[in-house]
């Protein structure tokens, strides 16, 4: 996958993608025998910690949402 396509969607992450980009363009052997293994962890905990942070954010709209939904229902029994 070319970087430049997952540079919108992770912008936190675009330093750990682009080096990781480039260390599987620096030859066969780094790419297939584990040359660029700790890119790859990196990524991965940094694509973890942003799923997190997404995650937590649309959590805490949804509350304020279901809140609100509440709020009317109580306002429509009355």
């Amino acid at each position: 996958m070319h970087p430049n396509l997952a540079l919108h969607k992770h912008p936190k992450c675009v330093d750990i993608i682009l080096r990781l980009d480039e260390c599987h363009k620096s030859g066969f052997f780094k790419k297939y025998f584990g040359g660029c293994n700790e890119l790859k962890k990196e990524l991965n905990e940094c694509l973890t910690l942003e799923f997190n942070e997404i995650r937590k954010k649309n959590a805490d709209k949804a509350k304020e949402q279901r809140k609100k939904v509440e709020e009317l229902w109580k306002e429509f029994k009355e």
